[in-house]
């Protein structure tokens, strides 16, 4: 039986870069022992100083199912998915691991643009491969400190199977960021840096790149010109504050000359 769980895991692993499948329906339903508690002890986004890992990974992963159980829209769901895996995910400590000696082999901005599209892809895959199973529940086994970093297991149950997942929980300033999620003892970094030591084997930097960007971002042009618009808003906000900051202190001076 586990080896059936752990080929069914190692198959979800296996994604393909330049698929083009659509995304699995939005489904999930069913509820956690003590979701309601600690939701309002701790909510995701907001993680308090005292918040345990363990703690941390159920309000997230039942604010997670609360999410994708409203009547949003499919990319709503994902916008706001999104802003909230942000808090909860430590991407880039996860790209820079999935790289691993290639990290040296990109430029600063090819580490930036690859850190910020890795997460584009591991958000993706977290969201689509692991929390949209068909009708999953989510139960919450425990934690454990293991060196230097938490171990929080919890099991992902579905009519049809269940699956170990384990994230790793690292300090991040005052808050817990997962760095890892394993399924049945299979890392998701780990997946990723072979899928990358295999393409860059072959291919480019600036090639992997390319591959990325055309299923989880913007081409380097499209980046560039966002960045020059964001630089003209700014500019042109700038302009208006000191416009303003003119036109205040001429009236200021007009009323001072009227009797």
């Amino acid at each position: 039986m586990r080896q059936a769980r752990v080929a069914t895991a190692a198959a979800v692993l296996l994604l393909a870069w330049l698929a083009t499948a659509a995304a699995p329906a939005l489904a999930v339903s069913g509820s956690a022992d003590q979701a309601a508690a600690d939701l309002a002890a701790t909510p995701a986004g907001d993680q308090p100083a005292d918040a345990t890992p363990l703690a941390y990974t159920r309000a997230t992963l039942e604010e997670t199912r609360l999410i994708i159980d409203s009547d949003r829209t499919h990319n709503q769901k994902l916008a706001t998915l999104d802003t909230l895996l942000a808090d909860f995910l430590d991407t880039d400590t996860m790209g820079r691991a999935a790289l691993g000696v290639h990290w040296k082999q990109f430029s600063a901005r090819q580490q930036r643009e690859f850190l910020r599209l890795f997460r584009e892809l591991f958000q993706r895959t977290y969201v689509q491969k692991l929390l949209l199973f068909d009708r999953p529940d989510f139960e919450y086994v425990g934690q454990e400190k293991v060196e230097d970093y938490v171990r929080v297991d919890t099991l992902i149950l579905t009519p049809r199977d269940e699956f170990a997942v384990t994230y790793k929980f690292r300090p991040h300033g005052d808050r817990w960021l997962a760095s890892d999620i394993q399924i049945e003892d299979l890392s998701l970094t780990t997946n990723f840096r072979r899928q990358l030591d295999n393409l860059l084997a072959k291919s480019s930097v600036e090639n992997v790149l390319n591959r990325m960007r055309r299923k989880y971002g913007k081409t380097v042009a499209q980046e560039r010109a966002e960045e020059r618009a964001e630089e003209r808003a700014e500019e042109r906000a700038e302009e208006r504050a000191e416009a303003e900051k003119a036109n205040n202190g001429d009236a200021g001076a007009g009323g001072e000359g009227n009797p």
